[in-house]
């Protein structure tokens, strides 16, 4: 059961959260929060799988939240929401730690995978958004690796390549032909190797130099 904690400062949309997750056989909604300071809170006291969280909240934002949240420890995987689609939140959120980031008009199928993909140690990033953001990489970054990306072996680049795709554990393993555990385990080391936090890093840090590129993974998305 993913015990899971839910944030946004609109009544409507937090009975909203509660009841679609409520509706889940695999998700307990455990509290649910109307700003940041209330988040950290409720976080620290019943310590979440997962934390869904409004970008936009009055007090303390929940980009703000997700950075005092990486300092539990654990820290929960906190998937970002929001009706902005906007450079500012996306690049805070995802240089907070963010595991996800959804616009709030997806899908309910997406959060469910969202959520569960974060109970997982993995990461979602809405399909919408991935095109501006591999195409602001593209423009802005270097193409050459720098020597950290050069330790990487040949099988860890390849499973460098699928987590930029968005693959989770069980389709990389098969796509491989391995198991899940051992493409967890190849993903631990390749976000050790490059010094990232989380597989949504790791798959910017592999667009933003060129070692997977957006036709690699177009079709995909």
């Amino acid at each position: 059961m993913i015990r899971l904690l839910v944030a946004d400062d609109q009544p409507a949309a937090r009975e909203g959260l509660r009841l679609l997750f409520e509706a889940a056989p695999d998700v307990a909604v455990v509290g649910a929060a109307a700003h940041g300071i209330e988040l950290v809170a409720m976080a620290r006291r019943l310590r979440p799988d997962v934390v869904l969280t409004d970008i936009r909240m009055p007090g303390m934002d929940g980009v703000a939240a997700a950075r005092e949240l990486a300092r539990l420890d654990p820290p929960p995987p906190t998937v970002m929401l929001t009706t902005f689609d906007l450079d500012e939140y996306l690049f805070g959120a995802l240089q907070a730690g963010a595991a996800g980031f959804l616009l709030k008009e997806s899908e309910p199928e997406l959060y469910m995978m969202a959520v569960r993909a974060a109970a997982r140690g993995e990461g979602v990033i809405d399909p919408r958004v991935t095109p501006r953001l591999v195409d602001r990489f593209a423009r802005t970054s270097p193409r050459t690796p720098p020597p950290r990306a050069r330790d990487l072996t040949a099988r860890e680049r390849e499973v460098l390549g699928l987590v930029a795709r968005g693959h989770g554990n069980t389709r990389i393993g098969r796509e491989l032909g391995i198991t899940p555990g051992t493409a967890k385990v190849h993903v631990a080391r390749i976000l050790t190797k490059l010094g990232v936090a989380s597989r949504v890093q790791a798959a910017l840090y592999a667009y933003r130099y060129g070692l997977v590129t957006w036709s690699d993974t177009a079709e995909e998305l």
